[in-house]
């Protein structure tokens, strides 16, 4: 998709939605969650997050999240069972209802990150064991681990916190066998995630796994997977040379918007952010479509029409709206 066809877009992007009719609505940073007593809607917005707030709204952004998680679903669905029951809309996905862990399963092959919880910013303060992982002294930014490490935060709290296996143990957020089974999943996940992207010229870089039980007591894998809001990368061919030259790695994610805007306010603390610069709002958005294309092997494709109208159109049609 070309840039022009991005900017025609700029303003029609789905910021919210009103679909009562779905569930109970709770808004989250990037998705209107709908609930039934068996049963979600997520539709997926253009929201961009970042710093636990909303950064901007970027064109095609929910659809592409959305696609890029259902395409990863189904090549998962042999190491995982997971909670998609259909894929009503590019935007929309309809799944088992889950009682959540109340926890992030964070993977991370590299020393790397911006945030007040990555292992780089940790790591440059001085901090060596992180998430109980104990980490080696003289190590540089954007570093490979020597084995890719698990780093879980919390969940439902104002801010995340990384916590580790004991804490989580010990504060009854799941029993050891549940543990050790979403943390064995969340390692197989990964592995293979990492070979998908470096045959497509990507190193995936980190990325978060949520998982919850159903009605039955199943352990399933929830939310999304590898997708741009929840995983970063790097482009493969270019990392090795980049990092002898003192580079950043060639991202292909949300990462250089944080940077803006770190470079540009505290995007933590201030109460009012300064706008993201139009160029930025494109640039992410060509990012997103061309990491779903380079992940998938598919052509993204989309409807130049009101994308709430179509979204709406295409839940009546499956019967889920009257």
């Amino acid at each position: 998709m070309n840039r022009y066809t991005i900017q025609k877009n700029l303003d029609n992007v789905l910021t919210k939605t009103n679909f009562h009719q779905l569930g109970k609505l709770k808004v989250g940073k990037v998705r209107d969650n709908y609930f039934t007593e068996d049963r979600l809607i997520w539709v997926a917005t253009d929201r961009q997050s970042a710093f636990d707030r909303v950064l901007a709204s970027i064109p095609f952004k929910g659809q592409v999240l959305n696609q890029i998680s259902a395409w990863w679903f189904e090549q998962t669905k042999d190491i995982v069972p997971n909670f998609i029951l259909e894929v009503p809309d590019p935007n929309a996905v309809v799944g088992k209802r889950c009682q959540v862990f109340p926890f992030e399963m964070v993977v991370r092959a590299y020393l790397t990150g911006s945030t007040q919880t990555s292992v780089w910013t940790n790591y440059k303060q001085g901090v060596r064991n992180f998430c109980g992982n104990r980490l080696a002294d003289g190590m540089v930014k954007n570093q490979k681990f020597e084995l890719s490490i698990l780093t879980p935060t919390t969940k439902f709290e104002k801010h995340d916190r990384n916590i580790s296996a004991d804490d989580i143990i010990k504060d009854k957020m799941a029993s050891a066998e549940e543990w050790d089974y979403v943390s064995q999943k969340a390692l197989e996940l990964f592995k293979f995630g990492q070979e998908i992207a470096e045959s497509h010229n990507l190193i995936l870089v980190d990325t978060k796994y949520e998982f919850g039980k159903d009605k039955d007591g199943h352990i399933l894998l929830i939310d999304e997977v590898h997708t741009p809001d929840s995983s970063r990368y790097w482009l493969a061919d270019t990392y090795e040379q980049r990092i002898a030259e003192g580079k950043e790695p060639d991202n292909i994610d949300k990462e250089f918007l944080r940077l803006w805007f770190n470079d540009h306010c505290d995007p933590y603390n201030d109460k009012v952010l300064p706008e993201a610069p139009e160029d930025l709002v494109v640039e992410l958005s060509s990012r997103y479509i061309k990491l779903y294309e380079m992940i998938t092997g598919l052509e993204f494709k989309f409807e130049d029409r009101p994308i709430l109208a179509r979204i709406e159109e295409n839940l009546r049609n499956k019967g889920y709206l009257v």
